[in-house]
């Protein structure tokens, strides 16, 4: 076999072979013969010895181990190995040597051989073998954006990318060994249903959405192609979460299936967590039970602008209580040589009657539901400071906006939207309390947000809409 020239460049060198006209994945075309020269180190216990003192000269390349069984044809010991040397080291050419190679190569501690690496589709990535099939001028631009759900890759591919769609997904399934199916969303979130669902087809794997996906400590099923679930929001939840303390109240108005709910519940916050949709319902209480938080999460399935108002009357009647026995290893209760077994004394815990927190997670539509927060408490003010220790709570509502650099702009707008919705201006300390997160970006022009703020007395207090909430 001719060795390639010379004149190819080192990337050149270890790139796959190039085929833009193929229609399906053809692994064995991604062959490729690469010529070296290679040390072989005759002592094999000083490998890693000479491993560092040729530093400089050996091949490094990810995924691509430099130490390697000496080719054949040498006469060694079963255990000698060679290191691979970079391509600008020519057998030939003294000169492209280093004088540490020099010296190792008089001395007969090691010797220089050629090597035939051969390289085949295992060895590239998803990047390198689409860069490889994609036309040249759809390379700018290559998918490799993608959410992961369970075994479930979620694209969103690029009208452009469609006719390359099922070769993506058959690589993307085998270059990530936990993926088994390849998915592609054909409409936006949202676009046929209020449940935030979508419409889907599948490019690879079997179709099958039932998924298992761990989050803070916290494991959740459900069947993804019936309920919402955003992998990118992954900090977001703890971010949240964390400013829950033990023993407070939680109304989740959009719960889904539980991702701020459930790790809440785990910090011994109750939880009422409410979703519209009866399969997010269903996985929610599933999944409660599952992580062994139901005594601290009461599920509903309820309209959200009237479960505002409901949970709030509910739980100001609230009597209910949990105690948490301290857990006993099975040899304390069983051990013959010791004490009869006696149940320590649990810990009582009682739920609070107002909420310390809401959390309304419905992005595109969430700010509309702050006008149920007018009169909450109307009748009620002696719950709250400064009659007792109680503050009002914290409404943590998310929207979308456009995007700028520091996102001022935004934070006006937003701040603008929340006080026309609950008819009060925010204005002074409770102005400049109110905390406006940046949770991500959505698109080009589009960023999503988190606005917390304590809900004004003046609103909480005021005299009630139709819709009322009974003591």
């Amino acid at each position: 076999m001719n060795q390639p020239s010379r004149t190819l460049t080192f990337t050149d060198m270890f790139r796959p072979p190039i085929n833009r006209a193929m229609s399906s994945l053809d692994r064995a075309f991604f062959r490729k013969d690469v010529y070296l020269a290679a040390a072989c180190v005759l002592d094999s216990k000083l490998i890693a010895t000479y491993r560092n003192e040729l530093h400089g000269d050996i091949l490094k390349l990810e995924r691509l181990p430099p130490i390697r069984p000496i080719p054949p044809g040498i006469t060694a010991d079963k255990n000698t190995k060679c290191l691979l040397l970079k391509p600008d080291i020519q057998l030939e050419d003294r000169s492209s040597w280093s004088p540490k190679l020099h010296k190792l190569v008089e001395s007969q501690q090691v010797l220089l051989t050629p090597f035939h690496l051969q390289l085949d589709y295992n060895y590239w990535t998803y990047h390198d073998i689409i860069s490889a099939i994609l036309p040249e001028q759809d390379q700018r631009e290559i998918p490799v954006g993608f959410s992961v759900v369970g075994h479930v890759a979620h694209l969103n591919l690029r009208d452009r990318y469609l006719p390359y769609k099922t070769l993506i997904a058959s690589v993307l399934i085998d270059k990530n060994p936990t993926i088994r199916t390849v998915i592609n969303k054909i409409d936006d979130v949202g676009e046929e249903n209020e449940f935030r669902t979508f419409r889907y087809e599948v490019l690879a794997g079997p179709d099958d959405m039932n998924v298992e996906v761990k989050e803070q400590d916290c494991l959740f099923n459900f069947d993804y192609s019936k309920v919402y679930w955003n992998t990118r929001l992954g900090t977001e939840h703890p971010r949240l979460v964390s400013k829950f303390k033990p023993g407070e109240a939680v109304c989740d108005v959009m719960a889904g299936v539980g991702p701020f709910a459930l790790p809440a519940a785990k910090k011994k916050v109750w939880v009422w967590a409410n979703d519209l949709n009866p399969e997010s319902h269903r996985s929610l209480v599933a999944n409660a039970n599952r992580n062994k938080v139901a005594a601290f999460v009461r599920p509903f399935c309820e309209d959200g602008h009237s479960f505002i108002r409901s949970s709030s009357s509910r739980l100001l009647n609230s009597k209910r209580q949990i105690t948490l026995r301290p857990k006993v290893s099975r040899t304390a209760r069983t051990n013959e040589n010791q004490k009869p077994f006696q149940q320590v004394p649990g810990e009582t815990l009682k739920e609070p009657n107002v909420f310390s927190h809401y959390i309304l997670n419905l992005p595109a539509s969430a700010l509309t539901f702050l006008p149920s927060f007018i009169g909450l408490y109307s009748g009620h003010d002696h719950l709250f400071h400064p009659s007792t220790g109680t503050k009002l709570p914290m409404i943590h509502v998310y929207c979308f906006s456009t995007k700028s650099d520091d996102n001022k702009i935004e934070e006006a707008k937003i701040r603008e939207e929340i006080g026309q919705q609950l008819g009060y201006e925010f204005r002074g300390i409770e102005g400049a309390e109110m905390e406006i997160w940046d949770v991500r970006d959505v698109a080009p022009q589009k960023r999503m947000f988190c606005a917390s703020f304590r809900l004004p007395s003046e609103v909480a207090f005021r005299d009630r809409m139709p819709r009322t909430v009974d003591s």
